[in-house]
């Protein structure tokens, strides 16, 4: 397997790392060196609005600083927009994208209409209202591009750390967003084609991410490309006990000493916490994770 596996890992630059964000880095680092495999570092700058100048190499500093340096030249997905769109061209082309022209208001009142308003703290479930089999735009303009959902969207894969998944996309998600109203690439599609174009062999992120897998599967079965392994390791909480984000304020990371950094990150994987130079304690957490979670 050495030969073969190629991780990677893809923070957005919309602020520097923190404690969370450098858990799945070194994750996805021990992964692939346990394996003997590459480990790869792509920059998700794809939503640039929320994205900060210079940020990207403020990130690449701090993860050099923790020893963690991609074995190959960094991929920026606001460099990627030809391999997107031929992607999209492609969905098309085999009925399995279509326009949509909603708005956020209109698809809540579709859903209160149906009486089935969003519950808090989840995304609408898209209701297909511009479907081509429910009469498409329907004179509306064209405001994005939709995933069309196959008619069996029940996805089930298995996690290396949380076991069994299922999800149902159609009743917890529906058609997704390919290319936004903004003109922006969607999250979705844009990893699909990187992992794809990169090789990537096994993704290990944030478990606030595993929620995307199955629309990620089901993107990856029509484009005809192959599904990582994933592994989704524990998200860090904050005081108030919610996931530690830029979003919500998390402090940049401290590295003035980045051994203490990496030690708090370890023992957030369940790993000891070491002593002595960098290099040893690395070594030493690859040969630990090797024993944990073989590939």
């Amino acid at each position: 397997m050495g030969a073969t596996y190629r991780g990677r890992f893809a923070p957005s630059p919309t602020g520097p790392l923190h404690a969370g964000s450098l858990v799945a880095a070194l994750a996805s680092w021990l992964d692939a060196r346990a394996q003997g495999g590459a480990w790869l570092v792509r920059i998700e700058d794809v939503d640039t609005p929320r994205c900060l100048p210079g940020m990207d190499e403020i990130i690449l500093q701090q993860l050099a600083r923790c020893g963690l340096v991609s074995d190959e030249p960094v991929l920026r997905q606001s460099q990627r927009g030809e391999a997107y769109r031929q992607a999209l061209d492609r969905l098309i082309d085999q009925g399995n994208a279509y326009p949509c022209g909603c708005s956020r208001k209109d698809i809540e009142a579709s859903l209160q209409a149906q009486g089935s308003a969003r519950e808090r703290h989840h995304i609408a479930v898209y209701p297909g209202t511009c479907r081509p089999a429910n009469g498409g735009l329907q004179g509306k303009p064209a405001r994005a591009w939709r995933f069309q959902l196959p008619d069996d969207a029940a996805v089930r894969w298995t996690d290396r750390r949380l076991g069994p998944q299922a999800q149902n996309v159609a009743t917890e998600v529906g058609d997704f967003i390919l290319h936004r109203a903004d003109g922006l690439w969607a999250y979705q599609l844009a990893v699909v084609v990187d992992d794809a174009a990169q090789g990537i062999t096994h993704v290990v992120r944030g478990a606030d991410l595993a929620d995307n897998t199955a629309r990620q599967i089901l993107l990856q079965r029509a484009l005809g490309l192959p599904a990582p392994a994933w592994l989704h390791t524990p998200l860090v909480l904050g005081a108030n006990g919610e996931k530690l984000s830029k979003q919500n304020g998390a402090s940049p990371l401290d590295l003035t000493d980045p051994l203490q950094a990496l030690n708090s990150a370890a023992q957030a994987l369940g790993l000891m916490r070491q002593t002595g130079g960098l290099a040893q304690a690395l070594a030493a957490w690859v040969i630990a994770w090797r024993q944990a979670w073989p590939a």
